[in-house]
């Protein structure tokens, strides 16, 4: 049996089941899951993040997180905690930055949030130095000051779809036509978490609710409320969820997310109000949502860049240009990803970035 296998018994049994659900079975299902049985990332795997493009954008994540630190007085004791650290490449970047800030090493104690068991044992390669400890929930994180980053975290957590249809939705679907995977639409009913959406939409418009990132939210801005410190998310999205999002990569290139259940990565663009939401709620200030270009800019991307390049010349300085233009240019990852900072509500925001 594979996983499609298992998909189409489910639905067969139960009914159509929703995205959310269905994203969660192709990504984390214990046997045939995509996290639970691949290393993603990385020109060998399916699609590349930020970190690994190059080493400029943890170094100043983790300088960022360090001045917030150094801001709110050196805490003697705090949590550096990374949700979905990828291979540890990220979480490696910002120690090596921070090593030389006084009393930085020595207070934190590093904390990775990560599903994937393949991962895991990436992480514990790249990270052999540090002792980091893992948690399988977001309430073991410690009770103390909260220095946490979330680099293509929230694009993973699973969406459901709803269409508008006069003053109700109908959600969209997942079931079998003959021995295939379809899309179909359940019935009309309310949507409480939607009312708002009925303003700023009309018949036919598609919208993405993620329950699950709000309770992730919750925890971690409750930590950040009470005990102090700073977290940046950064992640592809917007301010409104408004169309169909959903998509599957498969060796860098897009595929239809239902062909290949369990061997291509699922996500769905971040609605970032929601989470601002979710962060007042918890008492926890955050800052304007902020292109992931113009922040780097912000922290001193192109000095740095040009710090890098000065001994080198042809394919390395090449590369370098490619890396920056890559990370910060409004074509490529610059607009497209956003950044979200959290913070107490007496400290000043991470830095650049805006109340």
């Amino acid at each position: 049996m594979n996983l499609k296998d298992h998909l189409l018994a489910q639905i067969a049994l139960n009914g159509p089941m929703s995205v959310a659900d269905f994203m969660t079975e192709c990504l984390l299902n214990p046997k045939f899951g995509y996290y639970t049985t691949h290393d993603p990332l990385g020109a060998q795997g399916d699609f590349i993040t930020a970190p690994e493009i190059s080493q400029m954008f943890g170094e100043l994540i983790g300088l960022a997180l360090a001045q917030s630190w150094m801001d709110q007085g050196k805490p003697d004791r705090f949590i550096l905690a990374e949700l979905g650290p990828g291979r540890g490449t990220l979480m490696a970047d910002i120690l090596r930055a921070t090593s030389s800030v006084s009393g930085f090493h020595k207070a934190a104690e590093i904390v990775l949030f990560e599903a994937s068991p393949a991962l895991r044992d990436r992480q514990k390669k790249s990270l052999s130095g540090h002792n980091p400890r893992w948690i399988d929930t977001l309430t073991d994180l410690p009770q103390a000051p909260l220095f946490l980053v979330a680099n293509e975290f929230f694009d993973a957590l699973p969406v459901r779809q709803f269409i508008r249809d006069g003053d109700g939705w109908c959600e969209r679907l997942i079931g079998v036509q003959g021995e295939s995977l379809t899309y179909g639409l359940g019935p009309n009913t309310a949507q409480v978490a939607l009312t708002d959406r009925m303003i700023d939409t009309q018949d036919g418009d598609l919208v993405e609710l993620c329950a699950a990132a709000i309770p992730i939210l919750t925890v971690i801005a409750g930590r950040i409320a009470t005990y102090g410190g700073a977290g940046l998310i950064v992640d592809y999205g917007d301010w409104h969820s408004l169309g169909d999002t959903f998509q599957a990569l498969q060796s860098h290139e897009r595929v239809d997310p239902l062909q290949a259940p369990g061997r291509a990565d699922l996500t769905a663009h971040v609605d970032f109000e929601p989470l601002t939401i979710a962060a007042r709620a918890a008492g926890c200030a955050h800052t304007k949502l902020t292109p992931q270009g113009m922040f780097l800019e912000r922290l001193g991307i192109t000095a740095r860049a040009q710090a890098l390049a000065a001994p080198f010349g042809g394919s390395k300085l090449e590369t370098l240009i490619a890396a920056h233009r890559r990370l910060t240019h409004p074509e490529e990852m610059g607009n497209l990803f956003k950044v979200l900072g959290l913070y107490p509500s007496h400290a000043a925001p991470p830095p650049g970035l805006e109340p």
